[in-house]
């Protein structure tokens, strides 16, 4: 029901093969960002609805704005780079141009033309910001991804998915019991999740676009924290089966358990690397919670984490440079990781802070917060920068994940 057909056109109207690092070098301002204008919307027939005349630059300017490398200029002629855009209506289908111009040079940098279901308007615009930073940049962004998380919304702990800054929210469960834990299949398409619908915490599958659902895990006790591993094939979770919490490892069926810890402490929340050699979890093993590394047979358990007394939930980078975690010190507060235990830095210092998540392109952060009352979704740069609530409701919003770009 969530599919989206949505057929990407390039025209070939601007100079092929543009380097990201001459242009870098050109157009950049002494602060290091290129300055960016969004022209108001145009019609390719007919009027542009109001409502669209104002979704499309404002959601322009927020991909971009997030993304770092722009300055959002307040008009078209302050800015070295204009995005231009274009919409008309033929019959059921909505048609929408968007170009990237280079006022200095007078050069066309890309255009695109997109075509889909009417309302699909804000993946087509997510999708051009997505062109802009990879044209620009050498990486394409990851604004087409949804993010998964779990609302309280309708008064049960449901998970929903929306789109990435917050818009489209869409409940996936209904099942009125606790859902907890989501994570993404690498393709985007399924997600796994925890779920006490029949009683016991066991582990589901589904499929997005089907709503089909299978359960994977319902061994005695906890069936939790699943996470696939980078090529789908593998899911590490947390079982109890056996009384103490310990971290296996499956097939993505829910087949071939292979048990990786074996501990008298309690061992949590699995992370795999992105090569899939080794696994970050947590465990209390030294008497307070702390991140350890292992690879991905169980073998060669290290340490990771040497400061602090509670560090709780570490997600890998897609790059595999850094692991983003918890730390308690009074409220819950973000850090970041270098896998050799060097580089712990702070990212968050407002309010509680939880369940940080990588972007697919390592570009961001998400994670739940609660420093406007509740609890709420929030974004971030990677190194902490540009802090943006993006929940879209008052709700109590936590446990949030990122799918790759649809």
């Amino acid at each position: 029901m969530m599919r989206i057909l949505l057929i990407l056109l390039l025209l070939v109207l601007g100079p092929q093969g543009f380097a990201a690092e001459s242009y870098l070098d050109v157009t950049a301002p002494t602060s290091g960002k290129m300055k960016l204008a969004v022209g108001p919307t145009t019609a390719l027939s007919g009027a542009v609805p109001g409502d669209v005349a104002r979704e499309l630059p404002e959601l322009f300017g927020f991909d971009l704005g997030i993304a770092g490398p722009f300055e959002i200029a307040p008009s078209e002629g302050a800015g070295a780079l204009l995005l231009k855009s274009a919409y008309g209506v033929q019959g059921d289908t909505a048609i929408l141009e968007c170009r990237l111009v280079d006022q200095v040079l007078n050069k066309e940098i890309i255009a695109k033309r997109y075509s889909g279901r009417i309302k699909d308007l804000r993946r087509m615009g997510h999708a051009f910001s997505d062109e802009v930073l990879r044209v620009l940049t050498g990486e394409k962004g990851p604004f087409t991804g949804k993010i998964a998380y779990v609302s309280k919304a309708s008064g049960n702990k449901e998970i929903y998915i929306m789109d990435y800054d917050g818009h489209n929210p869409q409940r996936l469960t209904n099942n009125g019991s606790i859902n907890l834990y989501p994570d993404f299949a690498p393709s985007g398409k399924e997600l796994i999740y925890t779920s006490y619908k029949k009683g016991n915490p066991d582990l589901y599958r589904r499929e997005l676009f089907t709503g089909q659902e299978a359960r994977l895990s319902s061994r005695s006790g906890l069936n939790a924290m699943g996470v696939f591993s980078q090529d789908g094939n593998k899911i590490a979770l947390v079982l109890s089966k056996d009384g103490n919490s310990e971290i296996y490892q499956m097939s993505r069926d829910g087949k071939d358990l292979v048990r990786l810890t074996n501990n008298h402490a309690i061992d949590v929340s699995p992370a795999w690397s992105p090569d899939g050699s080794r696994i970050a979890f947590v465990s209390d093993r030294l008497g307070k919670p702390q991140l350890f590394v292992m690879d991905a047979n169980g073998g060669n358990v290290r340490r990771l984490t040497t400061n602090g007394a509670y560090n709780v939930t570490p997600r890998w980078s897609p790059k595999g440079d850094r692991i983003v975690y918890s730390r308690k010190e009074g409220a819950f507060q973000i850090h970041a990781i270098s896998p050799d235990g060097s580089g712990d830095t702070q990212l968050t210092s407002v309010g509680s802070n939880e369940h940080p998540r990588y972007s697919p392109d390592g570009r961001f952060i998400v994670f739940s917060s609660t420093r406007d009352g509740g609890e709420g979704l929030y974004l971030m740069r990677a190194d902490g920068s540009g802090q943006t609530r993006i929940s879209p409701d008052r709700a109590q919003n936590t446990h949030p994940t990122w799918s790759v770009n649809w």
